[in-house]
């Protein structure tokens, strides 16, 4: 990298790259950036913006021997020119927890579901970082191994952050209990859906750790939210369009608790991509769009819903007691298959952890 030229005019300094890119450098960026304006220990931003003009202009700027000088008069900003590489504006810093997605669908099979041996990752790092990532590449995973002590399960998501607590409690038992405040803890089937929109932030990663489930019926089922998604946009761009422009109330209300958000089914990135997926029949509440809107709003909604009972899309899973399925409730829809209870005992105990601390622990173990 060399220095191609300083310009008043540009209010920039500006490199060339060792492809003869050029790499504008904004002085306020290059001085807001100083290393000396962040803490030694905590690496926090300790430089006061507001002490400088926002037309900040240098004195003087040399280039030599791999680190560019900047000399305000006042002050002098020394930079690595490998740093300035690998944080020029308009590059998005890399980071570790930033997988593409890799969609599925039925086609996928319970065979080609990511899996990990329980011991092994909490054991290794490596071995938690290669599941950690398989887990984020496709929403969904199995740990095998897990023994009978129902806080097993719990103890692998607690290897990667603590536990994020809702109104049912930091975890939870999924099985038929008397007077549910919820359809999980029925024998019901229970149709695809994600885990409580009504939350002003829905939960991250949802561990199941099964301990039984001999009953007859009560499989779990699976889809791609990502996939359905995108399946939308192809076929009908205009209810994909309203699925993630407009949103709609969600409630979860009992003796003791209401909670309500708006959220839109379809969340999009800054670049258009799917992000998350919203979508929760039974706790939607009851829409209050404007009247010229709703018919369109309508079929838009039912035919998101038609996809999620399509089974080109759903993955059927037969869990065992010692397996426990992990996956992205904002991405991966799940349900499962009624069940009868007077047959044989299914029990699922659960919690989640946010996607920020999943996140956070997978840049960790990658450095």
């Amino acid at each position: 990298m060399k220095l191609a030229q300083m310009s008043k005019q540009q209010g920039a300094v500006c490199l060339l790259d060792d492809g003869g890119q050029e790499i504008r450098l904004p002085y306020i960026w290059l001085r807001d950036n100083c290393p000396s304006g962040f803490h030694e220990h905590t690496q926090e931003r300790s430089f006061d913006l507001l002490s400088v003009a926002l037309d900040i202009e240098p004195q003087k700027v040399t280039l030599e021997a791999g680190v560019l000088t900047v000399d305000w008069g006042d002050h002098v900003s020394v930079f690595d020119l490998a740093w300035l590489e690998a944080h020029r504006p308009g590059q998005t810093r890399c980071d570790p927890a930033d997988i593409q997605a890799q969609t599925w669908d039925a086609s996928l099979g319970a065979d080609g579901v990511p899996r990990a041996n329980a011991r092994i990752i909490m054991e290794n790092d490596l071995a938690l970082a290669n599941w950690m990532r398989d887990t984020k590449r496709f929403g969904l995973s199995i740990v095998e191994g897990l023994n009978g002590d129902p806080e097993a399960g719990m103890a692998v998501a607690r290897r990667i952050a603590f536990l994020r607590e809702t109104n049912f409690g930091r975890t939870f038992q999924v099985k038929s209990k008397p007077n549910p405040n919820n359809l999980a803890y029925t024998s019901d089937a229970l149709p695809l859906h994600t885990d409580l929109p009504n939350q002003e932030l829905p939960p991250g990663f949802q561990f199941l750790h099964c301990l039984g489930n001999n009953a007859v019926g009560g499989g779990s089922i699976f889809a791609d939210g990502v996939a359905i998604a995108e399946d939308l946009r192809t076929t009908d761009p205009e209810a994909f369009h309203l699925l993630s422009s407009v949103s709609i109330p969600f409630r979860f209300h009992d003796q003791h608790h209401d909670i309500r958000r708006r959220q839109c089914v379809i969340t999009l990135r800054e670049d258009r991509q799917v992000s998350e997926v919203c979508y929760n029949a039974h706790i939607a509440d009851i829409f209050d769009l404007p009247s010229d809107i709703m018919a369109d709003y309508y079929r838009a909604y039912r035919a998101f819903m038609t996809k999620t009972r399509d089974p080109s899309f759903v993955l059927s899973l037969a869990l065992r007691a010692g397996e426990m399925v992990v996956f992205d409730n904002r991405r991966a829809l799940h349900g499962r298959e009624a069940f009868d209870p007077s047959t044989g005992y299914r029990h699922l105990h659960g919690c989640y952890v946010d996607r920020g601390d999943f996140d956070s622990r997978l840049r960790v173990l990658s450095r």
